[in-house]
């Protein structure tokens, strides 16, 4: 039979390989985190009519002649580069900008993607469309490590942020220096013990001749003095055990602002509302005021991502190939960014995939034409017998 016979029959394979996969990529021109693929071509084995020989002394070199015995798939690479974000407005819907994977685990398998529209389940946890657990590092204390083991991300609705007792406090303001001498002047603030109790504790400030004394009311703890209304006296002075920062009080005339401005003590507090940060960290907002991590997002990297194994629901599966997953914080070295509140879209272009089916088409035509006339051909060879 004709070599060209099967050499046709090798090009309709390919070419409808490469129509499958520019199909395929058509299809998923919407799919969140899509990244599109493409087909590479090689010929197969040629065979050897004449070998080459080496010149002589009489005569030149000569080539050899082969004829090629058809073409066939080399490869079917994917394309990892980034498509474009599509803001959604949703905490949940997190986006990649720049290398890395999500790490999710399904069915006790961890399996990589970059679709990022995730939302929380009744228990708290950060899971993809089809039940997924996304992959990251828990708080303790409100300080994440990065490194070692990932685990479920877990939001728990009714987490708590403990108490701290009050050990310091900063005042702010003025006292006025034109008061008369034993003028009292009185600030409660409340605090809290560790335990979240709270109580109140009393400062009050005591006109002299010289500036104003600070106590509790039984205790003088110090004097603030002041030369034209800036203060000379001690900084900090330490009442009911609270060290209390009195550097930025001013003492001039006919004004009486003086009042505490911050302290660091608080009561227990639930949790009301979180964020996901660029790096990857979803920060709680509590009742009480506190803002604490509760957990970060990890990401993955391989050293040939092309090497991923596709096992549908846009997400990967590790292979030997691909190499094992290095995971880490996104926005560290190596590692990309997130952008919540947006989604990556597929990065198929439509414009060179078009191209790339006519391309396969006209092929496909071609090698279909080598057979008809190839076919020809046999019918000719056969006609010679009448």
């Amino acid at each position: 039979m004709l070599r060209s016979l099967y050499s046709g029959i090798s090009g309709l394979r390919s070419h409808q390989t490469m129509l499958d996969v520019t199909g395929n990529n058509i299809a998923n021109v919407n799919t969140t985190g899509f990244k599109s693929s493409a087909v590479q071509f090689q010929d197969t084995l040629s065979q050897m009519l004449t070998g080459g020989s080496a010149a002589t002394a009489g005569a030149g070199s000569t080539n050899p002649a082969q004829v090629g015995l058809g073409v066939q798939v080399a490869g079917i690479s994917t394309n990892f580069s980034q498509g474009a974000p599509q803001a959604t407005g949703r905490a949940t819907d997190l986006a990649i900008n720049g290398d890395g994977f999500f790490a999710v685990n399904l069915g006790g398998e961890t399996l990589y993607t970059r679709a990022g529209a995730f939302t929380f389940d009744e228990l708290g946890r950060l899971v993809t469309s089809d039940g997924g657990f996304v992959q990251g590092w828990g708080a303790v204390g409100g300080v994440v490590t990065p490194g070692g083991n990932a685990g479920t991300i877990t939001l728990p609705t009714r987490s708590v942020a403990g108490a701290v007792a009050t050990t310091s406090a900063v005042f702010e303001g003025n006292l006025p220096s034109d008061s008369a001498i034993g003028t009292v002047l009185t600030r409660d603030f409340t605090v809290y013990d560790a335990s979240g109790v709270s109580g109140v504790v009393p400062v009050t400030f005591t006109k002299t001749a010289g500036g104003w004394n600070a106590g509790n009311g039984t205790t003088v703890s110090g004097e603030l003095t002041f030369t034209d209304g800036v203060a000379t006296g001690p900084g900090t002075l330490t009442i009911n055990g609270i060290a209390m920062d009195f550097s930025k009080v001013s003492g001039f005339a006919k004004l009486d602002t003086m009042k505490r401005t911050s302290d660091d003590g608080r009561a227990a507090g639930t949790l009301e509302s979180y964020s996901i940060g660029p790096d990857g960290t979803i920060t709680g907002a509590f009742s009480n005021g506190a803002i604490e991590a509760i957990a970060r997002i990890a990401l993955a990297t391989f050293a040939n991502a092309a090497g991923l194994e596709k096992v549908g629901g846009s997400a990967y599966r590790g292979t030997v190939s691909s190499g094992a997953a290095d995971l880490g914080g996104p926005g560290s070295e190596g590692f990309g960014g997130i952008n919540a509140g947006a989604l990556e879209m597929s990065n198929v272009d439509l414009s060179q995939e078009f191209t790339n089916l006519i391309v396969a088409q006209r092929g496909f035509q071609a090698n279909a034409r080598i057979i008809t006339t190839s076919d020809e051909v046999l019918q000719e060879l056969t006609n010679l017998k009448r």
